[in-house]
């Protein structure tokens, strides 16, 4: 595979990124609210195999020493590859002089822990909706 990786927001169809979170049982919204999203971020990377878009992923960050990581997918057509090391390495190196922190979909912890990351012990949140996150399994 020939991955072509881009780390700004120029020609993303925000449709299609939509599309891909809502089939990956992510948060989803308006695909506007995507783009601001993605375009609001510290870190954003895309990454493209012959023209298609195959993943992406963003972190937040205050630049000093804070930062937490949204929104990995991965299609499923280009798991196990290598991909969502690549896009988490990528967002790593924007931030790597920051404490990172993300929360994975059930199931993904194991991923997030081959790369470094540890479960939390004092981690909260305070979802929309609530209801939800925990029928997701994510409280």
């Amino acid at each position: 595979m020939d991955f072509r990786i881009q780390e700004n927001c120029e020609g993303i169809d925000w449709l299609q990124v939509r599309e891909y979170l809502k089939d990956a049982g992510m948060g989803y919204y308006e695909a506007h609210l995507h783009e601001k999203a993605f375009r609001s971020s510290y870190a954003v990377v895309f990454v493209f195999n012959a023209g298609k878009l195959a993943g992406f992923g963003r972190a937040i960050s205050d630049g000093a020493y804070q930062a937490a990581i949204y929104d990995v997918v991965v299609l499923p057509e280009f798991r196990d590859r290598g991909l969502g090391r690549l896009i988490i390495s990528h967002i790593i190196e924007k931030v790597e002089s920051c404490n990172i922190i993300l929360y994975a979909s059930p199931g993904k912890e194991g991923f997030y822990s081959k790369l470094g990351f540890s479960a939390m012990k004092t981690g909260m949140a305070r979802f929309l909706n609530p209801v939800k996150m925990k029928e997701k399994g994510m409280i």
